[in-house]
């Protein structure tokens, strides 16, 4: 909104990338987003948001930057980039009525009160599982009909199969992790230390029904796993790409009362 406001002479209203630090755990409930403009320029324009709650806690701080993906000009090449190994193949119209040979409705979203962001998405993953455990691809779409815009992308760039739960075994075991006593709560929470965001293509105003996600971890060790996320649209054209930083820590965490440093007055994660 800013920049189709207060910088609307810019003519840059197109996201261009997003860099997050997420400071401390969010909570449900109102929030204020301080914005300060730091490089205002004719191709790009940088602006700082801080979003706080409770008046004074700072939760999540970072920079975005806008441009004009319409009118860019300057050199392209073709780089032959490809997904591998290749998702299956899809055919759209057979995925609408989940009758697709390779892709699969996921019935019932895992966790889903505790993840309640999910519910707003149907997933479509491989019928016969992921093609390996470090990866996760889905075809998604908005469960009440909508469709997807720019503004969606940020939402989309975080909604995918934790990929540390394909390493449980054929009784839901993972290793030397016992499984938590209520069925409904999951092993893990997976807060986000850091989140990096490019926008590759602009999509229609009208938006669009589906879009491929794939997520994909290089390394989990020590509690702590970087993930790669790469967004196509149904042609196959790369619409965004994200990484993250992630924590992998007792879901517990997610719940519990928020800790206090002696004589800081902040909280941990």
């Amino acid at each position: 909104m800013h920049f189709q406001t207060t910088l609307s002479a810019q003519n840059q209203p197109h996201t261009l990338t997003v860099y997050l630090t997420f400071l401390r755990r969010t909570s449900s409930g109102n929030y204020t987003v301080t914005i300060r403009d730091t490089k205002l320029g004719r191709q790009t324009s940088t602006i700082h948001v801080t979003v706080t709650q409770d008046s004074t806690r700072e939760e999540v701080v970072g920079y975005i930057t806008h441009s004009n993906l319409a009118t860019e000009s300057g050199i392209s090449l073709a780089t032959n980039w490809t997904l591998f190994p290749p998702p299956l193949a899809a055919d759209l119209a057979l995925l609408d009525k989940d009758e697709d040979q390779n892709w699969a409705l996921q019935k019932k979203n895992p966790f889903a009160a505790f993840r309640k962001a999910s519910q707003n998405l149907q997933f479509y993953h491989p019928h016969n599982g992921q093609l390996q455990k470090s990866l996760a691809d889905e075809w998604i779409r908005f469960s009440n009909g909508e469709r997807f815009t720019m503004a969606s992308l940020g939402y989309v760039a975080d909604m995918w199969p934790q990929v540390v739960e394909a390493h449980r075994d054929s009784n839901g075991q993972l290793p030397g992790i016992e499984k938590p006593a209520d069925s409904k709560v999951p092993n893990f929470w997976y807060p986000t230390l850091l989140l990096n965001l490019e926008i590759k293509k602009v999509l229609p105003p009208e938006g669009v029904e589906w879009l491929f996600v794939r997520v994909r971890a290089k390394q989990i060790k020590n509690g702590r796993m970087d993930l790669e996320v790469v967004i196509l649209d149904e042609v196959g054209d790369i619409v965004a790409l994200s990484q993250h930083v992630t924590l992998v820590v007792g879901a517990e965490r997610n719940v519990a009362e928020r800790r206090k440093i002696a004589g800081s007055g902040e909280s941990k994660i």
